[in-house]
């Protein structure tokens, strides 16, 4: 690819697409121009990139010609109707809804555990759910050395991960609670200030969201394991920003707690944050901002000899969403 680039971001307006200019900013991807898109409703607003406002487009065929590579921050229904057109158009599509994940044609990719899935791609790379990749990211080390055998993850998932109507529901229902008021649930099934919420997204006949089982496929196409055993819960929780996954992960070989320390503080992207004893260890308010994902609470799982219990905590916006997607097209920088 030339070392400047033309960059398509779709659903600029969003949260996700707000912090992916921001990291293109940060990581200072070499970026020739910058065209944004977003709904129909914000066609001719401006978003702001290095800072110069840049006007957003109407996603039309003609928009995307001389785009290298787009970011696709929209739903699903959105990312199936557009990412086609758009790599019809000459452009590598990386998206991050759920449109693709489990199509069998596109790499699901976390750069620092898949790298190798990426070169294989036919225009379109999928990013994982934001929970999936704070999960997986401590579990890779964990499964190249003991090998995995079973995964039991309980997610505490930020309202920012509903995107900005998420996180305006939980302002406005903490203000309202400070004035006195009724707390009125729109975005969410129920009030989300001062409460946790068990169900993220629809359940399946067997009792199970369409957010868990997201969990469950993504890990095993991720780590190539298909029939590893996943046990996943989700609830939403009243933060703002950054996911938090308790985990407990058995293996065929035992790792123990000072060996997964080491293998943690060794892998690339997960910062080893682990000494209880003076109240060290992840929290979604520490970790907000930042691009890795943090690791601590590590101890033997009392149940099982060949297991061990973990708390992880990752920023969904951007190792999550954002960085993550970035990383990729940093990939076919390379490639």
């Amino acid at each position: 690819m030339a070392s400047e680039l033309c960059i398509a971001v779709v659903g600029a307006t969003g949260a996700a697409g707000q912090t992916t200019l921001r990291i293109l900013e940060e990581r200072k991807f070499p970026v020739r121009e910058l065209r944004a898109f977003a709904s129909e409703r914000s066609v001719g607003k401006t978003v702001t990139f290095r800072g110069e406002p840049i006007t957003i487009r109407r996603i039309e065929p003609t928009a995307f010609k001389g785009v290298e590579i787009a970011f696709c921050s929209a739903g699903s229904a959105q990312s199936k109707e557009y990412a086609p057109m758009i790599v019809k158009a000459g452009a590598t599509v990386i998206d991050k809804s759920n449109a693709f994940r489990m199509d069998p044609d596109v790499p699901l990719v976390i750069p620092e555990i898949n790298a190798h899935a990426a070169r294989r791609h036919r225009g379109i790379l999928a990013c994982p759910n934001c929970t999936t990749i704070v999960t997986v990211m401590p579990l890779k080390p964990l499964h190249d050395a003991g090998r995995l055998t079973r995964v039991i993850a309980t997610s505490f998932q930020a309202v920012s991960g509903a995107g900005v109507n998420g996180i305006a529901e939980l302002r406005e229902q903490t203000l309202a609670w400070a004035r006195g008021e009724a707390m009125v649930a729109r975005h969410f099934p129920h009030q989300i200030a001062f409460n946790l919420v068990p169900a993220i997204d629809r359940f399946g006949p067997d009792g199970y969201t369409a957010e868990e089982m997201k969990l469950v496929n993504e890990t095993r196409k991720i780590l190539e394991t298909p029939g590893l055993p996943v046990a996943p819960t989700t609830v939403r929780v009243p933060v703002f920003t950054s996911h938090s996954i308790s985990i407990t992960a058995e293996t065929e070989t035992k790792i123990t707690v000072g060996r997964a320390r080491d293998l943690f503080a060794r892998f690339p992207g997960l910062k080893l944050w682990d000494d209880p004893a003076q109240h060290r260890y992840p929290m979604p308010i520490a970790v907000e901002g930042q691009d890795d994902c943090f690791v601590g609470r590590i101890r033997e799982d009392l149940s099982s000899p060949n297991g061990l219990s973990f708390w992880v905590v990752g920023d969904q916006l951007r190792k999550g969403a954002a960085t993550n997607a970035v990383q990729i097209a940093e990939l076919l920088l390379h490639s």
